[in-house]
């Protein structure tokens, strides 16, 4: 909602808005929602004043019909996609993390959660120099492993430096902190995000459910409010910045024990893509291999699965380029 200020639109003086503020009428929504003959009666002003300052707030602030083909030259011009550094990932991705979206990685303990959003990380402010805002809800960030992963990308030590001042640390243990950190990232356009030079391209949340699974369950109404709080400040930073948003979730049992995000109903429609990470479970596989499963995609089909290793080497990552892609039976 916007408040009803001075200098909003031509006509709206200081005297109009303590008239309105005496008749209840604090947003524009109010006015423009009100009976104009009522109103100038109710809080005694000009009612033509009033109707030419409800026509020129309605035109700058209604919602406008666009056609599809506008919208996706819209989203041709802002979108960028962000690979996550990890190619088996990106292809499930279909190429990458999206700005202007959501997409969260869910799993169990040991599953590697964090080491994609390590990765994320590290793949934005070393290859393509930009910034990353890092909220670290968890006490899971580790610098040492940030920069082994960097000293595998290059072994100039002045781009590992550079690369590692882009990503930008803050620690939110609580929900509070959390929605604190956030609404000041938006509300100063990630100002206080940026440690270099160029712009935030990534917010990382590692993790949502560690602030907010507690709060959850039984009467605890205030919980659910805040979660969708948090909802509401991850999509408004999205949109309005134009940044990718990657979260990390935990997991749950459904009913016939099988594996679903945490956070529960409401917190499932706030992720544009969910991808489900799990320990590989091959005979003989390596402790290091994981499988990456997609959850929810608007673009990719449900149920693919990426299989990946936490720590690949190099010369057999640029050979094999992971595990292809396959489609997992949905009845198992």
């Amino acid at each position: 909602m916007v408040l009803l200020r001075a200098g909003l639109c031509p006509g709206l003086s200081e005297d109009l808005i303590k008239a309105l503020l005496e008749g209840a009428v604090r947003t524009v929504e109010d006015l423009v929602l009100s009976d104009p003959e009522h109103l100038a009666q109710k809080c005694s002003v000009s009612y033509k004043a009033l109707v030419a300052v409800r026509r020129v707030l309605l035109a700058q602030h209604a919602a406008f019909p666009i056609s599809g083909a506008d919208l996706y030259d819209e989203l041709l011009s802002s979108t960028s996609i962000l690979s996550t550094g990890i190619t088996s990932v990106d292809n499930l991705l279909d190429s990458g993390l999206y700005t202007g979206e959501i997409t969260e990685v869910c799993g169990g303990p040991g599953t590697g959660k964090t080491q994609i959003c390590f990765s994320v990380a590290v793949s934005v402010a070393h290859e393509l120099k930009q910034n990353v805002t890092y909220i670290d809800t968890n006490g899971g960030i580790c610098a040492n492993r940030l920069l082994q992963m960097l000293q595998e990308k290059t072994m100039d030590s002045a781009e590992q430096m550079n690369a590692l001042q882009r990503i930008g640390v803050f620690r939110a243990f609580d929900v509070f902190a959390l929605l604190s950190c956030l609404q000041n990232l938006r509300a100063n356009s990630l100002q206080m995000g940026t440690v270099g030079s160029g712009s935030v391209k990534v917010v990382i949340v590692d993790s949502v459910s560690a602030v907010l699974s507690h709060m959850l369950g039984g009467k605890q109404n205030e919980g659910m409010s805040l979660m969708m709080q948090v909802a509401t400040e991850l999509k408004t930073i999205a949109k309005d910045l134009n940044v990718a948003i990657l979260v990390s979730n935990h997991v749950t049992r459904d009913g016939n024990n099988q594996l679903k995000a945490g956070l529960g109903q409401s917190w499932s429609h706030v992720p544009r893509t969910r991808i489900l990470l799990q320990r590989g479970e091959q005979p003989g596989a390596s402790s290091s291999l994981r499988t990456a499963t997609i959850l929810k995609s608007s673009r990719q089909p449900c149920y693919l699965m990426e299989e990946f290793n936490l720590s690949p080497q190099p010369q057999e990552e640029s050979q094999t380029g992971f595990a292809g892609k396959r489609k997992l039976d949905t009845d198992s």
